[in-house]
């Protein structure tokens, strides 16, 4: 779920972490995410971000609301249910930790699960969450403005900056045209 709502809303890990339970608001067209506060917001005004539904195990959507029903259930006796981070680390006992998790822990997490996939661990960061949402949708053709209105990037310049270059070959400008 960490993995999936990071990557379909290019948070931050510092986003990532600040989300509470009650930034999280499920609907009939999917999920919705409000960010209170940002690097590029210091004065707190927020931004809500979209995430549709998707099919099959990568749903973002599905994932976090299984996860919410699982911190649920490893909830301590008598512990508030709001304000609650969203996403909290779970201890070697299988206890859900009180606070939040961290943005460190997050940079872990993500390099831990490259490494599972079988991909370098040190070519991934925290940061790839929001370097691969802004990558993905700049290969899958949408417009820069809507890639710009869910990441929060002001200008299109600092959004260039985080749309990774592929191999000498992809999304070659001639293909299909020779």
């Amino acid at each position: 779920a960490l993995l999936l709502v990071g990557f379909a809303a290019a948070l931050r890990r510092s986003e990532l972490v600040a989300l509470t339970v009650a930034d999280a608001v499920f609907g009939l067209q999917g999920l919705t995410v409000t960010v209170r506060r940002s690097k590029t917001d210091q004065e707190g005004a927020g931004r809500q971000i979209g995430i549709p539904w998707a099919q099959g195990s990568t749903c973002p959507v599905r994932a976090l609301r299984d996860w919410r029903a699982m911190a649920a259930g490893l909830r301590r006796a008598g512990e508030p249910v709001t304000p609650d981070p969203l996403f909290r680390p779970i201890d070697r006992h299988g206890r859900l930790a009180p606070q939040a998790l961290t943005g460190h822990a997050v940079a872990v997490i993500v390099k831990q699960r490259a490494a599972a996939a079988g991909l370098d661990p040190t070519l991934f960061s925290g940061h790839s969450l929001r370097a691969g949402f802004c990558t993905a949708a700049a290969r899958n053709g949408a417009p820069t403005w809507r890639i710009q209105q869910i990441s929060g990037h002001k200008t299109h310049a600092s959004l260039e900056r985080y749309i990774r270059a592929g191999q000498l070959f992809d999304d070659h400008p001639l293909t299909g045209l020779l």
